[in-house]
């Protein structure tokens, strides 16, 4: 296996109980990734932005400190989060506006 791929970093001497930071988490936060365990982001702050006939199955969001957006299901609540940027968020919400998501209701 050739070591000096683009990319990566030759192992070199390291001091004994070191360890590689270079992907960690800032120290107090933990890590947000899509579909990760919704219950992991905490019971506070989800909302349910609108709500149907259905039985109380819906949509629910919670806008995290970075700005980015999760989003649930409420009949499962410690089921996956998706998190999207806020971005994401702001094309889907302007594009169903515009009506670029009325083929999900036919």
């Amino acid at each position: 296996m050739d070591r000096h791929r683009a990319g990566t970093r030759p192992a070199g001497p390291r001091s004994p109980g070191a360890r590689d930071d270079s992907r960690a988490e800032p120290r107090g936060e933990s890590r947000i990734y899509n579909g990760m365990p919704a219950r992991d982001l905490g019971s506070d702050g989800w909302h349910k932005p609108w709500s149907g006939g259905n039985g109380g199955n819906c949509l629910e969001a919670m806008k995290l400190a970075d700005g980015r957006v999760a989003v649930r299901q409420s009949a499962d609540p410690d089921g996956p989060a998706l998190i999207y940027t806020h971005g994401e968020i702001n094309a889907f919400i302007q594009g169903a506006k515009a009506g670029e998501a009325d083929f999900l209701l036919s």
